[in-house]
């Protein structure tokens, strides 16, 4: 069980001076080593990125051939101090994401080592703007999504995991969690049967898809809507990318505090540590490399869709 990790990390960051050194030191003294911080100023203020690499027995850090899984937690912001008090609806993907290494490190402390590396990705800003948006606003970030995305995605993540608070809405009405169609290349592909096999398994309940739409896979900032920002990392890697969104059944604002629920948030915790478990043993697939193959043959390549667009800056 990971409950005792997510109130952990849902602890850690429910402050209003938390900084990405001291999540970072923390999982240091849990025996993870390779833990890395960037503070990062933008337009409106800075945030601290975190990423920590959790070695697999078989995995490349050890010249193995296992392939690495990443797990990112996407948000704007854990807080919108001094606006609002408290840890934010928006803030769940990064407790999830340090749920996740702090759940690893306690596996492998107890002999429990997964075959493939671990990547796992966030930010902690207890201190970002808001943003208007419909249905209800959302929050903003210090720094801009290209930004995000280099610091957030790695060339070494075989496949990625992009856990996002997706509240905001009136087209997903169930709460807990749900997973998106895997998203490679700008194409919207099927549905993983090996991640809703997971689902099933480690919710005891039917799974859930959430639906997306071409808009959510271009890149921010280039003045079409989103349904958030879950599968931004795609516009930036070859990767698969599924995205794995923190549900309610009523619109919640990304602002809002009292809002984040722990079974929930344990929910896609323990489900991303069975994909890592899966995936790094070769046996969870993202997406039919063959018929992607075919897709391509058939119809071209997507990535345009990966860029602003055959008018747009895609520096």
């Amino acid at each position: 069980m990971s409950f005792k990790a997510t109130l952990k990390a849902l602890d850690l960051l429910d402050d209003a001076h938390v900084t990405g050194s001291q999540v970072a030191e923390y999982l240091q003294s849990l025996g993870l080593e390779n833990v890395g911080t960037a503070r990062v100023h933008g337009e409106k203020g800075f945030t601290d990125f975190l990423q920590v690499t959790v070695p697999g027995t078989q995995g490349k850090l050890a010249g193995g051939k296992a392939p690495t899984l990443g797990i990112i937690g996407r948000l704007g912001g854990i807080g919108a101090r001094p606006e609002v008090i408290g840890i934010v609806s928006d803030g769940d993907g990064a407790v999830a994401a340090v749920a996740c290494a702090i759940k690893l490190a306690a596996m492998t402390k107890r002999g429990d080592t997964l075959q493939g590396d671990v990547i796992i990705s966030t930010h902690i800003c207890p201190h970002a703007p808001t943003q208007p948006h419909d249905p209800v606003p959302f929050m903003g970030s210090p720094v801009d999504m290209r930004t995000m995305n280099k610091y957030e995605v790695s060339d070494d993540m075989d496949a990625i995991l992009s856990i996002d608070t997706t509240k905001g809405n009136r087209v997903i009405n169930h709460k807990g969690f749900a997973i998106s169609p895997t998203v490679k290349e700008g194409y919207i592909l099927r549905v993983s049967e090996d991640l809703l096999d997971i689902m099933s398994i480690t919710t005891g309940k039917l799974p859930v898809v959430f639906p997306i739409t071409t808009q959510d896979i271009t890149p921010y900032g280039n003045g079409i809507y989103h349904l958030n920002s879950i599968l931004q990392p795609c516009t930036v890697t070859k990767a698969p990318v599924v995205g794995v969104a923190i549900t309610t059944e009523t619109a919640v604002p990304g602002c809002a505090t009292g809002a984040s629920h722990v079974v929930d948030i344990e929910q896609a915790v323990r489900f991303c540590i069975e994909v890592a478990k899966q995936f790094g043993a070769g046996k969870c697939k993202f997406y039919d490399e063959a018929e992607f193959q075919r897709l391509v043959e058939l119809y071209g390549p997507m990535t345009v869709l990966q860029t602003h667009g055959l008018a747009g800056d895609n520096q």
